[in-house]
């Protein structure tokens, strides 16, 4: 992070013209997640960001200059159990040589709205337990659930 003191964040959804830069911060979202990255699958999900008719939205956080150094990708999802709709945020990811600058604060800020404006009656994520810089700011701004995740393959054998 530089020694600017005022830098100026914006956010929005990704623009057409940003996919290098989006595909640079996916990838290096994907790296932290130890998990590949190829073009297949940056293209793939790059056109459900583009299609307004796909579940998953996204916003990117850009610099004074306009470039984009965050990103966040969520959708919404049903809340049988509370008879309402919530956003799930899938991915959250920030430059590291612009964390602790108040980015992800905007990301963060930015979806709290958006929850607000269409209905959702909160935002939820997971992370990494072992993702303690990202933690200590959810922390923050979040309340932990006390649920456990469980991930099931379709293909799995029932033992």
């Amino acid at each position: 992070m530089s020694d600017t003191p005022t830098v100026r964040w914006s956010v929005g959804a990704p623009e057409a013209d940003e996919f290098t830069a989006w595909r640079e911060l996916f990838r290096g979202y994907c790296e932290f997640y130890r998990l590949p990255c190829p073009e297949e699958k940056a293209e793939l999900v790059w056109s459900w960001l583009t299609d307004k008719d796909h579940e998953l939205d996204g916003l990117l956080v850009r610099d004074g200059d306009g470039t984009p150094v965050g990103l966040a990708h969520y959708r919404p999802f049903a809340r049988p159990l509370h008879g309402a709709v919530g956003c799930f945020l899938d991915d959250l990811f920030v430059a590291p040589d612009v964390r602790g600058g108040g980015a992800v604060d905007q990301l963060l800020a930015r979806l709290r709205e958006i929850a607000a404006e269409r209905g959702w009656n909160t935002v939820r994520w997971i992370t990494s337990e072992t993702n303690y810089r990202a933690r200590g700011k959810y922390d923050q701004v979040a309340v932990r659930t006390q649920f456990l995740t469980y991930d099931m393959a379709p293909d799995a054998p029932m033992r």
